[in-house]
């Protein structure tokens, strides 16, 4: 009779035991399906090379490295090409809570970016689209303004974008020389709209979103642009000459949190997100400077024909343009954002990079 109720109190213990070991496997299963939602956004549609790698890179990047302790997992709702906000509105929509989580396009935000311009405000450096994203991510740690300035629009900045090798001229009509583009006007999303006049053009702002349109409908005779949008967005069709002139790779994007959803995240969220903002810099770099080449021959399948523009030329070109780093950097200064400062710091480090600019552009 003892070893009968010995043996029944045993039985029960492991009973109890298994218990208490489903009961924690499936409190451990429901920690692990704790869902944030996140809403990304921006106004560009898919095929626009960044959405792309966000949506195929970015997204399941994060949920992977989420997934490795299996605590949190992200449920996202992907809002883009307009239907929650338009190119020129991220910033504001992120700002509204619009979206959590979005890539603002600094181009086209004027004065209320300006902290981002550097690479704009020096044409003619560089054709690197890692070293300059790099750059401006080491300038946004070393200088408060940039990341204040995100502040002021209650967002989180986490990691500035190069998208293009370098810009180029897609114009209607033949160009091949300067002069060529006396009279014509050519669309461009903001800074580098002050590089045309020197060359006799009229600058027309615009975005990668409208150029084919303004093209067809003769609002404008070119635009200017990377060669991988301009294979993507079909430019050939209206734009068949490409002026290869290399004016320069510059950081167009920023991956930015809404400031109110970033408090609401778990730090563990927080740290993969910037995390892996940083890796799809990288990778956008790569893949800006290995689609150049391809994206080229691509135009010409299409029709296109390309001309380089003359070493003399460009040369000309850059040093027709009056010192519109000398005046972004001032500028930036009178605002208490260490413009002069950002300059040396940019040039600096071009320099140290063997970059073949035209201008030394802080030391003029």
């Amino acid at each position: 009779m003892t070893n009968r109720r010995t043996s029944t109190h045993a039985s029960n213990r492991v009973l109890s035991l298994l218990a208490g070991t489903v009961l924690f496997a499936l409190s451990a299963q429901t920690g692990a399906q704790q869902t944030i939602n996140l809403t990304a956004i921006d106004g560009y549609p898919p095929r626009a090379l960044w959405i792309k790698e966000f949506i195929e890179f970015y997204i399941p990047e994060v949920d992977k490295r989420l997934a490795k302790d299996n605590k949190y997992k992200i449920r996202w709702n992907q809002a883009w090409g307009g239907q929650i906000v338009k190119p020129q509105g991220v910033l504001e929509g992120l700002q509204k809570g619009l979206g959590d989580i979005g890539i603002v396009t600094t181009a086209i935000y004027g004065d209320k970016m300006k902290v981002m311009s550097v690479a704009y405000a020096t044409p003619f450096t560089t054709t690197d689209p890692l070293l300059v994203a790099r750059t401006v991510d080491a300038m946004a740690e070393k200088f408060p303004g940039i990341k204040k300035t995100f502040a002021s629009y209650n967002q989180v900045f986490l990691s500035a974008q190069a998208v293009l090798d370098s810009y180029q001229m897609f114009t209607k009509a033949e160009a091949k020389a300067i002069q060529d583009f006396k009279g014509m006007k050519i669309a461009s999303a903001g800074f580098n709209l002050r590089y045309l006049a020197p060359a006799g053009a009229v600058g027309v702002a615009g975005s990668l979103n409208n150029y084919y349109n303004m093209i067809q409908t003769g609002v404008v005779d070119g635009c200017m642009l990377w060669p991988e949008a301009a294979a993507t967005f079909k430019l050939a069709e209206v734009a068949p000459y490409m002026m290869r002139a290399d004016i320069g790779s510059v950081n167009t994007k920023v991956v930015t949190v809404n400031a109110d959803t970033w408090k609401r995240l778990p730090p563990e969220v927080q740290t993969v997100l910037k995390e892996v903002a940083v890796a799809y810099r990288d990778l956008l770099a790569k893949l800006s400077n290995d689609l150049g080449a391809s994206s080229v021959a691509a135009y010409t399948k299409a029709g296109g024909k390309v001309f380089d523009l003359s070493r003399a030329d460009r040369t000309k070109w850059a040093h027709s343009l009056p010192n519109i780093a000398k005046e972004w950097a001032e500028g930036l200064d009178k605002e208490g954002l260490d413009g002069t400062a950002m300059l040396k710091f940019y040039m600096d480090a071009m320099r140290a990079a063997k970059q073949p600019m035209e201008r030394q552009w802080d030391r003029e």
